[in-house]
């Protein structure tokens, strides 16, 4: 995972460059979001609304009792920082899809900083190197240490 959002480079660049209203603080929790379809131009610009495809959360997975989950991260070293614990979504109640019915192929990850679907910001995100379909009964997982967030 190697793109930030749009909204978190304009944060950051806000808040060291002494501009804008540089109210930015690092959320106390952060949570991994799931997303199908081809959703990566969304995730950078885009927002929590499901009407249109250029928002992500068109994108985002929305049924089979799937909800975003909390994630840690170990302290950066070299330009980046890899995830401290493994998150294991709940089984599937059903094959995953979206608002915008892209699917139960999970394509994308983001880090978003609130925990509630259909809310937040997105912080970073990044395309699978594996897709994942998910069926009813399955279980999404990321291991610990296997996601990078890289600003090198």
């Amino acid at each position: 995972m190697t793109a930030a959002s749009n909204y978190l480079e304009n944060e950051i660049l806000d808040h060291i460059l002494g501009e804008g209203a540089r109210d930015f603080t690092s959320p106390a929790t952060l949570f991994v979001g799931l997303f199908s379809g081809s959703a990566a131009t969304a995730l950078e610009s885009g927002d929590a609304t499901t009407g249109s495809s250029s928002n992500w959360g068109y994108y985002e997975i929305n049924n089979g009792g799937y909800e975003r989950k909390a994630i840690d991260f170990a302290a950066a070293s070299s330009g980046s920082a890899a995830s401290s614990t493994t998150v294991t979504f709940p089984q599937a109640t059903a094959d995953y899809d979206t608002a915008g019915s892209q699917g139960n192929t999970v394509t994308h990850i983001a880090i978003i900083d609130n925990g509630t679907a259909g809310a937040g910001n997105v912080l970073f995100y990044g395309a699978l190197s594996t897709t994942k379909t998910v069926t009813n009964g399955d279980t999404f997982q990321i291991n610990s240490g296997s996601l990078t967030i890289s600003l090198a």
